[in-house]
């Protein structure tokens, strides 16, 4: 079985910056994979079963599945980056990292993201197990250096 970044070219003078994409990627599509699996039983709760086609229709255009779009838009930005020919800095990744951060703060009073991610965590232990790990991960890089 091939790792999930067998495709990813080979890197030579990035290895720690590019380890550490590569890791906030497999997490977010972890992540991404337990919330659009909890939504899929929650619709189907309400309309019945779907198959995958119907899924990946339903993923595209239902408003149910809307809120997950900015999880994909970010892993597709991190995949064009390790795609590129340039070399992954330290600091490319700490801003990703800063803005998967700020993206997944579960509260009632964020944005319209956070609130959707902060029900989906009152609903499934999956996703606090999958919180859980991301927070491992942002806790392993340091906080931003505040503005003046």
């Amino acid at each position: 079985m091939n790792s999930p970044n067998a495709n990813l070219p080979p890197s030579n003078n990035d290895s720690s910056p590019r380890e550490k994409l590569i890791t906030l990627r497999l997490a977010l599509l972890k992540l991404h994979k337990t919330l659009l699996d909890m939504e899929r039983r929650e619709y189907e709760r309400e309309h019945g079963y779907v198959n995958t086609g119907e899924l990946f229709r339903l993923v595209i255009d239902h408003a149910q599945f809307a809120w997950l779009h900015n999880i994909s838009e970010f892993v597709v930005r991190i995949d064009e980056t390790l795609a590129a020919k340039e070399p992954i800095t330290a600091e490319y990744t700490s801003t990703s990292i800063a803005l998967a951060r700020k993206m997944f703060v579960p509260t009632e009073s964020g944005d319209a993201f956070q609130k959707k991610y902060f029900d989906a965590i009152q609903r499934d232990p999956a996703v606090v197990i999958d919180h859980a790990e991301l927070a491992r991960l942002f806790n392993n890089e340091p906080l931003d250096s505040p503005n003046p």
